[in-house]
């Protein structure tokens, strides 16, 4: 069975040429609560016929609910599910785990998919989003050919892949830039694309040396050499690769643009679709035709061949120009209609005296009978079964084509056009209400909003380290409550040394099936040397510490934005969380705390992360040397390599709020010291000015404490 092929509709116009030029189904965003808030998107009576016009194709339709929701937004955002699944969507996409878990409850009928931004790149987190009740995963851009499979053949769910359109230079879920840096969230649906900006990469002065990540890097396309645009990468196309993914079983292929051109999505549409039904590969003229619609210095299939560096990445000229002719012609084609209709057979019965009958069948079996007037004697010329049989097939202007006709005709009757085309269009109205009737579905009372338990004195401090000589006597001595280091590096020590709190292994935030032994081995070794609990930033996580007997709190990468979600974690088994940095302090406040939550409130926000090393990119193998991308503005963004030769981009200045004393009344129970690129000396100054409330040095951020995010 071949593959889906899913294609964006940002407007109604977008979704009729997607429909036209054989899209399987379309994708798209209604009302506030969608990754792509700056598309067109629909009204309520766009989105209803929209539903109606699909469905009568044959074509599905799901609803993008794919961003992070605030507790005052989840009945809004349930709201607008439910009347979504009574109107028929076929399925809602989800990134938000507070929502998850409320709509399951909810709208327990209603089929959801685990949306991209849900960061998921192992089978393990594919398979917890399956057994949530998530019936089809949208693993990460960045899965190569290997992983994907392996995803597939491991998973229960439905797999997703992605063929074509703009990459994302951070994991999706993961990029705080824009955020930060503007106040748009991605997380949010309200990216201002910061990775499209010009930066420079450079070494950093005045920095301890850092320690290589764990893990080969991974092949590289092309030599590393200087790019003024290190951050953009070229638009993905996967076209040669679609007969691989038919043979892993993957369910659905999608392609990117919802904020492009109707006719865009109208090429790219009509070219996939004619690879998946002829099952090869695209010709040098449609190559060029996708190219032409739209790219970013031509195309990359990197991730997928498992490839990383320099040739992955490109620019759009500001000056590019749409291919006039092609789009004319792309256009026209949709305009004109009748690209896709339903094929039906229809069977009619005409007899003297007696009502006419006639039935429509379509392809997955419904059928429907009408009956009209009964047809009289002929008193001059009979009609022939012909001539009934040409009058029925004539369904232009409607979303059908006549298949086969039989006419079973008593001879010698007569029976007037009108009547013939009023059987024809009364039985096409009937089987069209009948395609698009929505599925019974159940809306239950949701669960009652979770309790709060706030922590009702000021926050233990914690602290995440980035390196073991961050780990001194003189930290130790500031007494933190816990200490978090990458697991990787505490397994490579030879003793952790004894304190009044707790050691806690941070797992890498991304990572393969591949990695996993290694990374169970770690985690005996780290258990071994004395560690309590583990910080865990992703779904996949959990199938790797289950059974550990460590103490299992959430990471800053779970994207906790709810007390919902908090819910969701308690359910697995999650002892604590850190809430989303994307939070302002009046939302951390209010936040219902059914975990002991945690808050960033010291250290370099991390903005991006990358499977790229962009240090490699830019100057060959040198991790061990800091680095710094800075932008047009001389923002100087530190890079930390992290586990598989990756890289996560810190912001330019750090958080710091030791000088007031709000985020102490929160209902936290633990506040985290973050240190990255800081010397030792660094950490502990920190540490002892959160005891002492210290003012704040020459260059800081309040990060989103006090603004927070559209």
């Amino acid at each position: 069975m071949r593959p889906e092929l899913l294609s964006p509709a940002g407007s109604p116009e977008a979704l009729r040429a997607a429909v036209e030029c054989g899209a399987d189904a379309v994708y798209l965003g209604w009302g506030s609560f969608n990754a792509r808030r700056s598309a067109k998107n629909f009204s309520d009576e766009e989105f209803a016929q929209a539903l109606l016009y699909c469905h009568e194709r044959g074509v599905r339709v799901y609803l993008t609910l794919n961003t992070l929701v605030t507790d005052r937004e989840l009945d809004a955002a349930l709201r607008c599910a439910a009347s979504a699944s009574a109107l028929g969507v076929d399925a809602v996409l989800v990134q938000d785990f507070g929502l998850l878990r409320l709509l399951r409850a909810a709208l327990p009928d209603l089929p959801l998919h685990a949306s991209t931004q849900m960061s998921l790149f192992t089978s393990g987190g594919a398979c917890e989003a399956a057994a949530d009740g998530c019936e089809r995963v949208v693993i990460a851009r960045e899965c190569s050919r290997e992983d994907a499979a392996a995803i597939c053949r491991r998973c229960p769910a439905e797999i997703e892949l992605f063929v074509h359109g703009a990459l994302c230079m951070c994991y999706s879920g993961q990029c705080a830039m824009s955020a930060l840096i503007g106040g748009r969230s991605g997380n949010r649906g309200r990216c201002a694309q910061p990775c499209r900006l010009p930066y420079t990469l450079t070494e950093q002065s005045g920095k301890p040396r850092n320690v290589r990540p764990a893990g080969p890097p991974p092949p590289m396309l092309g030599k590393p050499g200087k790019n003024a645009y290190p951050l953009s990468l070229k638009d993905n196309c996967l076209a040669a690769a679609l007969e691989d993914m038919a043979a892993m079983n993957a369910a659905c292929l999608k392609l990117e643009g919802r904020m492009k051109r109707p006719e865009y999505v109208a090429v790219v549409t009509g070219v996939y679709a004619r690879l998946l039904r002829e099952r090869r590969g695209p010709t040098a003229a449609e190559s060029a035709a996708l190219e032409a619609a739209f790219s970013r210095s031509g195309f990359t299939d990197g991730y997928w061949r498992g490839r990383t560096g320099p040739a992955l990445f490109g620019v759009r000229p500001a000056d590019a120009q749409d291919p006039k002719e092609l789009f004319a012609a792309a256009k026209a084609a949709v305009e004109k209609g009748g690209l896709r209709t339903v094929p039906v057979t229809m069977n009619a019965s005409f007899r003297l005296d007696a009502p006419c009958t006639l039935t429509v069948r379509d392809e997955e079996g419904r059928s429907v009978t009408v009956s009209g007037p009964a047809p009289e004697r002929a008193r001059n010329r009979a009609v022939t079964a012909q001539e009934l049989a040409d009058r029925l097939k004539k369904t232009g202007g409607s979303a059908y084509r006549c298949a086969d006709v039989s006419v079973d005709v008593e001879d010698g009757i007569s029976l007037p056009a009108a009547a013939v085309n009023a059987l024809r269009r009364e039985a096409l109205s009937q089987l069209s209400a009948a395609r698009t009737a929505p599925p019974e579905r159940r809306e239950l009372p949701a669960p009652p909003p979770p309790e709060d338990h706030p922590f009702s004195g000021p926050p233990e401090l914690t602290c995440s380290l980035s390196r073991p000589d961050q780990l001194t006597p003189e930290l130790l001595a500031c007494a933190p409550a816990r200490i978090c280091l990458p697991l990787e590096q505490i397994a490579g020590m030879d003793a952790l040394p004894a304190f009044s709190g707790e050691y806690c292994a941070v797992l890498p935030r991304v990572w393969r099936d591949r990695d996993e032994p290694e990374i169970r081995a770690l985690l005996v070794r780290a258990k071994a040397l004395g560690i309590s609990a583990a910080l865990a930033g992703n779904l996949g996580c959990l199938p790797l510490l289950r059974g550990t007997g460590l103490a299992l709190y959430g990471d800053f990468g779970l994207n906790v934005f709810n007390g919902r979600a908090l819910e969701y974690l308690a359910d697995k088994g999650f002892s604590s969380a850190a809430l989303s940095f994307e939070l302002r302090a009046a939302q951390l406040r209010d936040l219902p705390k059914v975990l002991p939550c945690e808050a960033i409130v010291y250290g370099r926000l991390p903005l991006m992360l990358t499977e790229n090393c962009l240090i490699r990119n830019g100057a060959g193998c040198a991790c061990e040397t800091p680095h710094v991308l800075t932008d047009r503005t001389g923002a100087e963004f530190p890079l930390l390599p992290v586990w598989g030769h990756r890289t996560e981009i810190q912001n330019s200045r750090p958080l710091y709020l030791a000088d007031r004393d709000d985020w102490k009344r929160l209902g936290l129970r633990y506040a985290r010291l973050r240190f990255t690129d800081e010397t030792p000396e660094e950490c502990v100054r920190v540490f002892q000015a959160y005891r002492s409330g210290a003012a704040a040095p020459e260059s800081f951020t309040r990060g989103l404490f006090d603004r927070g995010v559209e």
